[in-house]
């Protein structure tokens, strides 16, 4: 098989894997020609555009540094698999809301036809990378399509799942924690993983690129996500019981945290996660757990989710209680709607939730956020009791309460005198990210509601 001599990238799918990915491989490997492809012709134009289908801070540099000259992007799918010598697959995965696993399974049917695609209008030996997030053992349906027909064309699939945090994409490409790349454990399969390897390790050291059997990698995706998600459930959960016992949920995750055993990464306790992975990932964890009859492993990693699900139901019922048992006819400013600061993605977004059972009890929201808006107006289509306004200070005005949903860095620079002189009083701070200074706000007259921690009201 032809695998060492790659120089023709092509990567199928131009969305937040993708195309930041394919634009790290173009500026640190000059001497591959790396093609982006999709049918969506209005995302490859903003890709090729100063207005990036995406935010990522940095990445409009990255894929400035070399668009036109070895990074090209193109809805024209069918001609560039005909050139490519290793194909990555970075399409949509979603959860099934159809038929068997609905709700759980991962949806394959854009993942099929892509395999189907390649099969189609290969011309030449190819390596086919599985970069989307997929059940454990899909690479082995991904060959039988792939040598299903009369061809004499031999493929590799190998995986090599993505492990960007969004909002530090491009920082988590320059220098990851580590690549996980898996392949068959044959001489053409091992041929084929060294090409991979080879790409990445024009910037990552090599004790940093691991490599493992294909089934290995594909679970250990799922797996970091499932455990990421667990400790943001863990310590959500912790900060219901400090609430009700005047514990402070800053002190317990710090001692918690300073256990080297355990160490401090996630576990900030907030309204929740969101994004496109950790739900998506934990329940299709469960449905793989369950179709092998282990039902009490699923149970236990869907009660992640569960948590989750709860942790901010219990953000709506604070504010409420807080708010005199009702939010009706009440203007709350809903400060973030994107999952996380600095990208504009609102999938799985906590505020999607918090703000569908503030309208049910009916609240009237103002959503202000620097980049999600867009999408925000995409999440709530059917809510008439909602405006959108970027600019904090004007969605303030005669605002009841704020409900602080995305830890944005411009947020804790707000003039927060000026919010409070314009909004109903008594006015109502709810952080449901922990980042504000809750003593200065208090001090501003604010009645101050943190997560896992006694509230500042001058209420009482």
């Amino acid at each position: 098989m032809r695998v060492l001599d790659v120089k023709h990238i092509l990567c199928i799918g131009a969305g937040y894997v993708g195309g930041p990915t394919m634009a790290m491989i173009a500026n640190k490997c000059p001497d591959y020609q790396v093609t982006v492809v999709d049918i969506n012709a209005e995302r490859i134009a903003a890709w090729k555009s100063d207005s990036l289908p995406i935010f990522e801070p940095g990445l409009d540099k990255l894929v400035a540094s070399t668009l036109g000259k070895n990074l090209h992007f193109s809805t024209d799918v069918n001609a560039n698999i005909a050139k490519a010598d290793i194909i990555f697959v970075s399409v949509n995965t979603p959860t099934k809301t159809f038929g068997r696993g609905a709700g759980k399974a991962a949806d394959l049917q854009y993942w099929e036809k892509t395999a189907r695609q390649i099969l189609a209008h290969a011309t030449s030996d190819t390596i086919v990378v599985e970069k989307s997030t997929l059940p454990v053992r899909t690479a082995a349906a991904m060959e039988r399509i792939l040598h299903s027909g009369k061809s004499e064309i031999h493929f590799e699939v190998l995986s090599n799942p993505e492990f960007l945090a969004e909002g530090t994409a491009v920082e988590d490409l320059t220098n990851p924690d580590r690549v996980l790349v898996g392949g068959p454990e044959t001489p053409t399969g091992q041929k084929a993983l060294d090409a991979l390897v080879e790409i990445y390790a024009h910037w990552v050291p090599q004790d940093r690129i691991l490599r493992t059997n294909v089934w290995s990698s594909e679970l250990s995706k799922l797996a970091a996500n499932a455990f990421l998600a667990q400790r943001v459930s863990s310590i959500n959960s912790l900060s219901a019981l400090c609430e009700e016992t005047e514990a402070d949920i800053r002190e317990v995750s710090r001692a918690i945290g300073s256990d080297s055993r355990i160490g401090p990464k996630f576990l900030h306790a907030s309204v929740g996660f969101g994004g496109s992975c950790f739900k998506k990932d934990i329940l299709n964890l469960v449905y793989l757990c369950e179709s092998y009859g282990l039902h009490d492993v699923a149970a236990y990693w869907e009660q992640v989710v569960r948590m989750n699900n709860y942790q901010q139901s219990r953000f709506v019922a604070k504010m409420i209680a807080s708010m005199f048992n009702t939010v009706a006819g009440k203007r709350i400013l809903v400060l973030g709607f994107a999952f996380k600061a600095n990208t504009g993605d609102t999938r799985e977004s906590p505020a999607i939730q918090v703000c569908r059972e503030l309208t049910a009890e009916r609240a009237t929201l103002v959503v202000s956020d620097p980049k999600a808006i867009p999408n925000a107006k995409n999440d709530l289509p059917d809510l008439t009791d909602v405006t959108y306004e970027e600019d904090p200070y004007k969605a303030a005005e005669d605002c009841h309460a704020v409900a602080v949903m995305t830890e944005w860095p411009c947020y804790e620079k707000l003039d927060y005198q000026r919010i409070f002189d314009s909004m109903s009083k008594p006015a109502f701070i709810f952080d449901g990210r922990g980042r504000l200074d809750h003593q200065a706000l208090f001090e501003i007259g604010f009645n101050v509601y943190p997560i896992g921690r006694p509230p500042l009201s001058h209420l009482d």
